[in-house]
């Protein structure tokens, strides 16, 4: 982080102290971020959501908040981010389109009201209209990616904190979640989110499946960690020879959705399934990936 950044951090305002992890996160990767700018949106998104609070008891501020960080974690563009902040004001509080023109400009304007649109569709909640489902998210999405990246981050800001909904809310959400966002952060090769919206999915779909299988998964743990050493060992031995320069392995269980489905899908109990591990091997060069 360059000298200025830390500067900036140092005076942080205390009204805005609960944006302050997110400003860090992305002063991180974007040293000249316009911070004063992330903490106007976050002021401006409070004021708007001001006697609102989530199903948990949280003030709903710590949603957008929420959002924001996770977009700040795939390193996304300050325009986004600012969105991520104010998504929610335009449909759920008295705040319009042309204010969000006039304090952040046409660009998060046109990103919020694309969100806003998505989240006003209505979904034909089965595996067998998946394809059709997708299709209307990307055509809500217009030209612009971005709008489907920040619903993607409010979906699974929503599954992190899904426990204190009712079961059927949670049931439903959850089995949307399945057949509509973890597809379409798969197609987008957002792994990350696709796993964590399987398995959150999967947790609140089948809860006493997904337990059943933490706790076999947990139970192996020593004689999984032992054979994940034993590999790395074998692939750093093979690397040294042939590659010049940093490289990193990476060993673990698959997702506990990807090994329930390949159990569901040949009929096995959790000891038949074989191949639960994966290894990521990451180079600095492409030529080395080959």
């Amino acid at each position: 982080m360059s000298e200025e950044a830390t500067r900036t951090l140092e005076n942080f305002p205390e009204e805005s102290l609960e944006v302050k992890p997110l400003c860090e996160k992305i002063l991180s990767y974007f040293p000249n971020a316009d911070i004063d700018l992330v903490q106007k949106a976050y002021l401006f998104s409070k004021k708007a959501h001001e006697g609102q609070f989530r199903r948990s008891g949280e003030p709903y501020i710590s949603h957008p908040v929420g959002v924001s960080e996770i977009l700040a974690g795939l390193k996304l563009d300050l325009p986004t981010i600012l969105t991520g902040l104010l998504h929610d004001t335009v449909e759920d509080t008295e705040v319009t389109l042309e204010d969000i023109t006039n304090n952040f400009g046409p660009v998060v304007a046109e990103l919020v009201d694309g969100v806003t649109k998505i989240t006003q569709l209505s979904f034909k909640n089965t595996h067998e209209k998946q394809s059709e489902n997708v299709r209307k998210m990307i055509v809500a999405m217009g030209k612009d990616v971005r709008v489907i990246l920040v619903k993607l981050a409010d979906r699974l800001h929503n599954m992190r904190t899904l426990g204190s909904m009712k079961y059927e809310k949670q049931l439903r959400i959850g089995q949307e979640t399945l057949d509509i966002y973890a597809p379409l952060a798969s197609r987008l090769g957002i792994s990350s989110i696709k796993v964590e919206l399987e398995d959150l999915s999967f947790r609140y779909t089948q809860p006493a499946r997904y337990y059943e299988l933490v706790q076999k998964v947990a139970k192996k743990k020593k004689e999984r960690e032992k054979y994940i050493g034993e590999v790395k060992k074998c692939l750093t031995d093979e690397l040294g020879t042939h590659v010049k320069g940093c490289y990193d392995i990476q060993g673990r269980p698959k997702h506990f959705y990807s090994i329930y489905k390949k159990m569901a899908a040949s009929n096995l109990e959790y000891e038949q399934v074989y191949d639960i591990l994966a290894f990521r091997v990451l180079v600095d060069t492409v030529p080395h990936c080959y």
